[in-house]
């Protein structure tokens, strides 16, 4: 019986760009990070106390450079969408401001390969 999601895996172009990325800038904790040998490294990222996380897949090893940047749309929910869209701004990361819709507020980030990540407050 499948009892939960377990990653998303996001292929991008700078596996340590991306990591840092999502670390650094976006507060994610890194899980797991091993080598793969020609296919890299196999790296897992998660907001810090969620089960389900990314891999953070090198597109070019897995000749999937065509998905790079534009394969996953990435919903992140927040409990207080201000303060993390001022967190993340304080970091240096681009973001647009907040917008409430009738279903929450959200604002977008985008990562190193330009895949835009929505982080949402639901109402």
């Amino acid at each position: 019986m499948i009892t939960r999601l377990n990653t998303v895996t996001v292929y991008v172009s700078d596996q340590q760009r991306s990591l840092d990325f999502y670390v650094d800038k976006l507060g994610f904790e890194k899980r797991a990070d091993r080598d793969m040998g020609p296919a890299g490294r196999w790296i897992e990222v998660r907001p810090t106390g969620s089960d389900t996380g990314l891999v953070l897949a090198d597109g070019n090893a897995f000749g999937k450079q065509d998905r790079v940047g534009s394969a996953a749309d990435l919903i992140f929910a927040t409990d207080d969408v201000h303060a993390a869209h001022a967190s993340v701004v304080a970091r240096g990361v681009p973001a647009t401001e907040p917008n409430g819709l009738a279903w929450g507020t959200s604002f977008v980030v985008t990562d190193p390969d330009g895949l835009e990540v929505l982080i949402m407050q639901p109402r």
